[in-house]
């Protein structure tokens, strides 16, 4: 599954739909002829008008049950490569390759968590899409970190998944109290998941966001929890 990047061929897809996530980021649906197989969780790269300049690596936040689109979500910020992303039109083409990427599920672990911030969500969407359509019976517990409220994205996503599949449960965290927020208030830190994931030596991790943020959360799962390099997955979103 897991192909170098060497062997992947460029493949054109068309845009079908603009999702508007919050203010400043949307998922690209695109229409793919013979969409290939991919894993919930991988990458891929996006080049747009041709031009080696603007290409990025971004995650698939459609799953692999999802077949009528590939859908990627980006943060878009003052580059030149947002700028021209955000820009596209319905209709519109780019050239992308896949699947790149192991940051994927371990099905063979009964129990796993998520740990996330920002448009880290991105992987997990596909990952949770994938077990909750599959019925899996992986136990998830989440816990996705923001700003505000107004940077959470695929909030209604995960409801959905959490009315049909019992074994998905997700904490949300903001740096700073809002009216009406029930959810934890700070950072994602030590005494947080022993809180949440009272049960954490039992699972397998998952870590995904910004550098710094990946960074320390390995830290604390291996000097303050004890837990062994094998039990954490990470992928790193550099740049944005």
């Amino acid at each position: 599954m897991f192909v170098e990047m060497s062997m992947l061929e460029e493949i054109k897809g068309k845009i079908k739909e603009i999702i508007q996530r919050n203010d400043n980021v949307k998922s690209f649906r695109l229409e793919i002829p013979n969409l290939l197989e991919f894993k919930a969780g991988q990458f891929i790269s996006v080049t747009l008008n041709n031009n080696p300049q603007l290409k990025r690596y971004l995650s698939i936040s459609s799953s692999p049950t999802e077949q009528s689109y590939l859908e990627f979500t980006k943060k878009l910020t003052q580059s030149d490569f947002s700028k021209t992303l955000n820009d596209l039109k319905v209709g519109d083409q780019v050239v992308i390759t896949y699947p790149l990427g192991k940051f994927v599920l371990d099905e063979a672990w009964p129990k796993v968590a998520f740990l996330s911030g920002g448009i880290g969500i991105t992987p997990i969407r596909s990952i949770c899409k994938y077990v909750v359509d599959k019925n899996l019976g992986i136990d998830i517990v989440l816990l996705y970190s923001n700003q505000t409220l107004a940077d959470i994205i695929f909030d209604e996503d995960f409801k959905i998944m959490i009315e049909s599949y019992a074994a998905l449960r997700i904490s949300q965290v903001l740096s700073v109290a809002e009216p009406g927020f029930k959810g934890s208030v700070g950072r994602i830190n030590v005494e947080l998941i022993k809180q949440e994931i009272p049960d954490y030596l039992e699972r397998k991790f998952y870590l995904c966001g910004p550098p710094q943020m990946v960074k320390a959360m390995r830290k604390i799962l291996e000097e303050e929890l004890n837990l062994d390099n094998s039990k954490i997955v990470t992928e790193n979103f550099q740049g944005y």
